[in-house]
């Protein structure tokens, strides 16, 4: 199953495990039975820690396997084969299971430790899907460090089953306990949020006694990462307010234009970014939403308060924005209706799910080109809805979609609405802007790709924004707030890249620096 070299890998890496580590398998004669009894013979042959039995236990799923320590059974669960983004996911859980410990502050630990209760786990995925190997990571962890929660992963192009019956039209999906606990990419510690409130309350009081910060960050994408960096390295008390550390670049796929780093992807280039962060004295505080931003001259003590949808608020002297941006919506009926239910916005994690189906893509940009170039080479059929009278990507991504036999390119269309059964997708409308007509597309899917939204919605009336939502700053990154600066995608600044917010962030907390100088001189 596995070739000698992924063998010599997998081997070095479970020299790393100290104790025994027993896989239980539940099989069956068809031939992902098979496939996944060589795997797991692979996994077997290259530690002697590792040992492999047969369950008979006929209430599991065919094929799966559970990860256990000796004398256990609640162990992380795998239904299906554990291949492509999945395959980090099983090193993890054999090295966890076999005493390797976890790169997971001792706090957190010690909560999943703590919980008090049944949690059982189901996460469906794709094993194309970029997103979902963060969820079935952390609900694995869980599991290995609490024998009251049970964690399995759920290959839905096996088990299509299940994704019909219960309507999974998107991934990550995750059932707790038999009822639908979310969607789409979450970290440990959100989960952690989720289930257990009294944690989210513990970490409103500690935020709530914070001191004041020198330069306090919001936002945790490449420029609020590099802003932290360089604001840190000038020795001032430095901190970071994220919703989500990584922002949009947990959502992207391939990363080949960042220079130095010749080819990546998002989650790892996100992971690389807070361990720069955390290499450098910064307060980072994790899953905090802004709500408001209060001026100090309304403040009235020179300090700017931020104040965060859990209730408290934290104060500083400058302040770098930092939000980023996230999917624009088209804004016609039918899109929040069916949203994770036919209607997404990344091809590559949902588009397994629609494997021979017909699916839209609404946009003509590179994106979203390029989306319905992925999709092609999954589903059915692909219908491309652009509103301008022409395809705005790239010359050779157009010519590489005219050339696939099971697209269908409509220009000059204006999309007004995606309709459903009341549970999911059936179909798009579209008027000709050039007639008036209206078409109606019978269709399983909608994939949205028509950019960005700047996330600013908080700071309306606060600081200037331009007519498209964005931030308007100077060449500094000085927004029309003395003491408060912007960087990246939420900004005017032109071309939304990631190396350009990077480069705007570290302008912004160099900006910040020089302004705290300037205001705590002397007379």
């Amino acid at each position: 199953m596995l070739d000698a070299n992924t063998k010599t890998q997998l081997k070095s890496y479970l020299e790393r495990a100290t104790q025994p580590i027993e896989i239980v398998a539940s099989l069956d004669d068809s031939p992902a039975s098979g496939q996944l009894q060589s795997l797991l013979k692979d996994v077997a042959d290259v530690s002697a820690l590792v040992t492999v039995s047969e369950s008979r236990d006929d209430s599991q799923r065919k094929p799966s396997f559970s990860i256990n320590r000796p004398g256990e059974t609640t162990g992380p669960r795998f239904a299906g084969l554990p291949m492509g983004h999945e395959f980090t996911s099983l090193i993890l859980a054999l090295l966890q299971t076999g005493g390797y410990p976890p790169k997971v502050e001792d706090a957190i630990l010690e909560q999943i430790r703590a919980l008090d209760g049944d949690f059982e786990f189901e996460v469906y995925v794709s094993l194309s899907c970029h997103s979902c190997p963060d969820v079935v990571q952390a609900l694995n962890l869980m599991a290995v460090q609490n024998p009251r929660i049970k964690a399995t992963m759920i290959d839905g192009a096996l088990f299509q089953d299940e994704v019909k019956a219960r309507q999974i039209m998107a991934v990550p999906t995750v059932f707790l306990n038999g009822a639908e606990f979310g969607q789409g990419r979450m970290s440990l510690e959100e989960i952690l949020a989720k289930i257990d409130t009294s944690g989210t309350e513990r970490e409103a009081k500690k935020i709530a006694a914070k001191e004041a910060f020198d330069v306090l960050i919001v936002g945790g994408g490449p420029a609020g990462a590099a802003a932290a960096v360089y604001a840190a390295r000038k020795g001032i008390r430095t901190g970071v307010v994220a919703e989500r550390f990584g922002g949009q670049v947990l959502d992207t796929m391939g990363i080949e234009n960042f220079i130095s780093v010749q080819e990546t992807n998002g989650p790892q280039f996100a992971l690389a970014l807070e361990q720069h962060v955390r290499a450098y004295e910064v307060d980072i505080m994790n899953l905090q939403r802004a709500k408001a931003l209060i001026p100090s001259e309304i403040t009235g003590n020179g300090l700017i308060e931020i104040q965060l949808a859990s209730g408290v608020s934290l104060k500083s002297k400058t302040v770098i924005l930092s939000t980023g941006a996230r999917w624009r919506n088209i804004n016609v009926p039918g899109e929040q209706e069916y949203k994770n239910k036919g209607v997404a916005y990344c091809p590559h994690c949902d588009g397994p799910l629609f494997k021979n189906k017909r699916v839209a893509v609404i946009g003509g940009g590179n994106s979203g080109v390029e989306a319905a170039i992925d999709l092609a080479g999954i589903v059915g059929h692909v219908t491309l809805v652009e509103f301008d009278t022409a395809l705005r990507a790239d010359a050779v991504l157009q010519r590489k979609l005219l050339s696939l036999p099971n697209v269908t390119v409509f220009t000059h269309a204006q999309t007004t609405e995606i309709t459903g059964d009341g549970q999911k997708v059936n179909g798009l409308t579209y008027k000709d802007r050039a007639t008036g007509e209206s078409h109606a597309v019978p269709l399983e899917g909608v994939f949205i790709q028509i950019g960005l939204v700047p996330n600013t919605d908080w700071l309306k009336g606060v600081v200037e924004l331009s007519k498209h939502g964005e931030i308007v700053v100077d060449a500094r990154g000085q927004t029309s707030l003395p003491g408060v600066f912007a960087a990246g995608d939420a900004t005017t600044s032109p071309f939304k890249q990631i190396i350009i917010a990077a480069g705007d962030g570290a302008k912004a907390a160099l900006s910040a620096f020089d302004h705290l100088i300037r205001t705590s001189a002397p007379a």
